[in-house]
């Protein structure tokens, strides 16, 4: 097990090397991390770290960093969630490299059904985004589905593949401010651990940019389960 994560984890990292340096005008690389960690039956920690690049490594383009504490409504299911995000943003105006800092609070609801073999999750989000000159508040909606290849079930050894939908919209105008759609190769390495490596095209402002995505997922409980 140990030697195909680190074959599968490899490989994605070289796959999205080579696409990004030879596209390196036009996409991005994305590393991710996310943990959701149960501290109690109904509570759960959600910490995330997001690496954004203007190409394979080394130009920053974004640092996020978001936590936050949830409930679960029923078992395991319908989590309600407040958190705080941290973002450092290292844009480019007129060729110049330029800093902002943003902090954010949210607050979301997450759902998740199953038919079948398809695993389907909804995610509504409101954002109230602190700015260092503005004040915004932002909704968005994301829709997923993850379907395990060589299994009937998301066991471990299984891969998967997962696609989403996710759109954002403002609260005052203009409305609209992006979509992405994502569709990547997933492995479930345990029962708590995954990998996904895929591409996501984000719309905005009338401009297509692609990313290549790699993300790592953590469920490892900090209780007993």
């Amino acid at each position: 097990m140990r030697g195909i994560f680190t074959k599968v984890t490899l490989g994605a990292f070289l796959a999205a090397t080579t696409i990004v340096k030879a596209q390196k005008n036009d996409l991005g690389a994305w590393y991710m991390y996310f943990g959701n960690n149960k501290i109690s039956k109904k509570l759960n920690f959600h910490n995330e770290i997001q690496y954004r690049n203007f190409d394979a490594v080394g130009d920053l383009e974004q640092l996020l960093i978001r936590t936050g504490i949830g409930y679960d409504l029923s078992e395991n299911n319908n989590n309600i969630l407040l958190g705080y995000g941290f973002i450092l943003s290292q844009p480019y105006v007129n060729g110049e490299k330029t800093e902002n800092i943003e902090h954010r609070i949210f607050q979301q609801y997450i759902t998740k059904q199953k038919f079948g073999r398809f695993y389907l999750q909804h995610r509504y989000r409101l954002e109230e985004r602190f700015l260092q000159d503005d004040f915004r508040m932002r909704f968005r909606y994301f829709l997923g589905l993850n379907i395990p290849i060589n299994n009937k079930e998301m066991l471990p050894k299984t891969f998967y593949g997962s696609v989403y939908n996710e759109i954002f919209l403002h609260l005052n105008s203009p409305t609209f401010d992006r979509n992405r759609v994502y569709g990547a190769l997933g492995y479930v390495i345990n029962k708590n651990m995954r990998i996904e490596a895929g591409y996501m095209n984000q719309i905005q402002e009338n401009r297509n940019r692609g990313q290549v995505q790699i993300g790592f997922y953590n469920n490892i409980p900090f209780t007993k389960e």
